[in-house]
Order: structure tokens, then C-alpha cells, then sequence
């Protein structure tokens, strides 16, 4: 069953920012580069569909992800039509400085204290929407936090004479379609933890892990084989942190929590947790289940 979040101010959200596309003239989607896929936003998507704004897709947080996975993702996005994408760490200025020039590409002839560059910046919840305006701005204007849906109002802000940005709040979709997006979502911090169990997503996680980055979770704990599963995993790392219950057994949900945070940040080395080859195989064996199931009831 899919993981579901969708908080009440998310509704105003979206409404507001149907409006707001009207008067933007380039739609920024921050993403994260670990879950690029996962985090782009159908409802976006659906928005910017009727009005043909051109699209930067920013993969923020690359200096965490596999940067071999991401060369495929930009590869990916940059194939498709009035769209491209960068990869940056908002913490880094540099790369935060390559954003008002791109915009200002995609839309050439917003050039001016009268007629302005006009951007609007939008994502899913804790993807880092607001360090990147923050850096843009040169002082704290939006507010940071490490959870999600921090932002919970629309806000102008005018960059320079040339430039106004709207910021919008973190914003997910009313149905999350694949379960995997949930799982990755959670994983990643991008859904408030009141929507799933820590210790089941610390689970899927670490199979991801186990198959595809083993040699990171050999160091990271100091194991000496992989010959397990997701359970066994975080069942090892209680034991060598030494997570007892008085019952004599271990603390799960404190080794689900503890791989978790190793992973957000990024003590575990450079990890991404999906490519398009891999997301573009689920979607299409998701949609085969469909098809089997039609009873399954899977937003389209």
C-alpha cells in the first residue's frame, strides 16, 4: 500500500500556484539528485502543461548522490521539450550562482526593471526550495528546517530590479501513485513522519543499499559479509551500537532511525536510489499489475 500525505494547506497550495503560473514566465522544480525521479511533482507537471512555461529542473543535494546516476538523469530531463536541468548543492554558492543566468536563458526577453524576469520556484516538501532563495537573496528570507512542509505560504520576492521570484510551499500530490515514490520519499525526509513507520523504511532502504552500494555499508558499520537482508542489517547495527531493550532484545526502531540519518546525511558515502532505467522498469511492471488487477485502484 502506497505511503499517503497530503496535508490541508497543500490544497491552497496548489490552487495558488495555478494562479501564480499565469504571471511567472520560468517554472524552477527543485528535485533532490537522490530520488530525481520520485521527486517530481505530477501536479507540476499538470500546471506548467497548460501554460508552456519553460522548466529548469535543479537536482539539489547532488553533493550527496552518485554523481554516475546523475549524468543520467540529466541526460534524461535535458531530452525533453522547454526543459533543463543542473545539478548543485545549495549550500555551495557557486553552483546557486548558475541558476538567475539559466532562467534568464529560458526567457530572454525579461530583461528589465519594467519588464522583469519573473521566476517561479516550486518542489515537494524539505528538497532545500528555501537555502536556494535564501543564497539567491544574500540574507534569510525563507525559512529552513529539517522537516518537511516548513513553508506553508506563497511569498513574492524581489530579487533585484530585474528579477522576481515567487516562492511557493513544499508541495506534494493528492495520490501518490507508486508505492515506490513513497518509500523513497520517506526515506529521503520529503513526507511527514506521522505517514509511515520508520523501522519498514529503514528496511526497503537498506535492501536498496545491500544490492547496489554494498562496499559503502561494509565501511559505514564495519561489517565483515553482506549476506543479508534488510532486517538482518538493521538488526547487526543495533548490535554494534549497542540499542538493548530491558526485555534483552534490541531497539529496531533506534537502527532504523540511526541508517536513515547516516543516509540523509550522507555519512554513508554518495548514494542514489533510483535511475531512469530502474523508473522507468517499475512504472512499467507497476503498470502491468494494473492491468492484471484492475481493481488495483493506481492514479494516472
Amino acid at each position: 500500500m502506497s505511503i499517503q500525505w497530503f496535508p490541508g494547506h497543500m490544497t491552497a497550495a496548489k490552487n495558488n500556484a495555478e494562479k501564480a503560473m499565469e504571471i511567472n514566465d520560468v517554472i524552477v522544480e527543485v528535485l533532490d539528485a537522490r530520488i530525481p525521479g520520485s521527486s517530481v511533482n505530477p501536479v507540476i507537471k499538470n500546471i506548467r502543461a497548460g501554460r508552456q512555461r519553460p522548466h529548469l529542473k535543479i537536482l539539489n543535494k547532488s553533493d550527496l548522490a552518485d554523481p554516475s546516476v546523475t549524468e543520467h538523469w540529466l541526460e534524461y530531463f535535458n531530452a525533453q521539450p522547454k526543459t533543463q536541468a543542473i545539478p548543485i548543492s545549495a549550500k555551495n554558492k557557486g553552483d546557486v550562482k548558475k541558476i538567475l543566468p539559466l532562467c534568464q536563458k529560458l526567457a530572454p526577453h525579461r530583461d528589465s526593471s519594467i519588464k522583469p524576469l519573473r521566476i517561479m520556484i516550486m518542489g515537494v516538501p524539505n528538497v532545500g526550495k528555501s537555502t536556494i532563495i535564501n543564497a539567491l537573496h544574500h540574507k534569510k528570507i525563507a525559512k529552513v528546517g529539517d522537516i518537511p512542509a516548513v513553508t506553508k505560504s506563497q511569498q513574492r520576492i524581489e530579487i533585484n530590479k530585474q528579477t522576481i521570484l515567487t516562492d511557493t510551499p513544499g508541495m506534494m500530490w493528492p495520490k501518490i501513485r507508486y508505492p515506490s515514490d513513497g518509500d523513497l520519499l520517506a526515506a529521503n525526509n520529503n513526507i511527514g513522519k506521522n505517514a509511515y513507520f520508520e523501522e519498514e523504511i529503514a528496511d526497503k532502504l537498506a535492501g536498496i543499499l545491500l544490492e547496489h552500494y554494498p562496499a559503502l555499508i561494509k565501511a559505514r558499520y564495519k561489517l565483515e559479509n553482506l549476506g543479508m537482508d534488510g532486517i538482518a542489517l538493521l538488526e547487526l547495527i543495533a548490535k554494534k551500537k549497542g540499542f538493548p531493550l530491558k526485555n534483552h532484545g534490541i531497539d529496531m526502531e533506534r537502527a532504523a532511525i540511526t541508517l536513515l540519518n547516516d543516509y540523509r546525511q550522507g555519512l554513508l558515502g554518495r548514494i542514489s536510489l533510483e535511475t531512469p532505467e530502474s523508473r522507468m522498469l517499475m512504472m512499467s511492471h507497476q503498470t502491468t499489475l494494473t492491468e492484471e488487477n484492475p481493481s488495483q485502484d493506481i492514479e494516472t
